[in-house]
């Protein structure tokens, strides 16, 4: 088991978003998170992450988590090479780094400052931070915003690759992603 929850409920302020949902997430296995905005996706991916404490109910993680949210937390002063480098140095996985960039097809821009890459070009590299991390559970928090239809079918490989090396997948979407097997989790 590299995630679970149990009976957890949800809530943003005195919102109950959801209550009692229970599942479990091991070695390959994937889960899709659906529901229209403000149904509480984002919710639980914090919840998920540990950054929010659930309302009521248990969260256990087994393992390293990678965590895609809506801000890339990458420098926009420095080149993106040097940003994410400072990431994979955090992880220990500088040897991953050149891997990732090319998983997201963003090794031409890695002397570009993070502040003139477009929104989509953000988002890859983000993508890349997770790549990077070598984390055994990703956390994808609407991970196809911003994404052109060749930069979705790279994240959708990649998802695949981390699947297929044993890694879990949490994505919170109200768009659809290739997660062949996943279970679905309906807000």
């Amino acid at each position: 088991m590299i995630l679970s929850f149990t009976r957890v409920t949800g809530a943003r302020g005195r919102r109950v978003l959801f209550r009692d949902l229970s599942f479990a997430l091991g070695a390959g296995e994937a889960l899709w998170v659906q529901g229209p905005n403000g149904v509480g996706k984002s919710t639980l991916v914090r919840i998920a992450a540990g950054l929010l404490p659930p309302a009521g109910g248990s969260v256990a993680r087994n393992g390293a988590v990678a965590l895609l949210a809506e801000a890339a937390a990458l420098d926009a002063a420095v080149p993106l090479g040097a940003a994410l480098d400072f990431w994979a140095g955090l992880d220990g996985a500088r040897d991953r780094l050149g891997t990732a960039l090319t998983a997201m097809a963003i090794e031409p821009l890695a002397d570009v400052p993070v502040r003139m890459l477009s929104t989509g070009q953000k988002r890859r590299a983000a993508i890349a931070r997770v790549i990077v991390s070598g984390a055994p559970l990703w956390l994808l928090d609407e991970p196809a915003n911003g994404l052109d239809t060749a930069s979705l079918a790279r994240l959708e490989a990649a998802i695949a690759a981390h699947r297929g090396g044993g890694g879990a997948v949490l994505v919170a979407s109200h768009v659809a992603v290739a997660l062949p097997g996943a279970r679905v989790v309906t807000l």
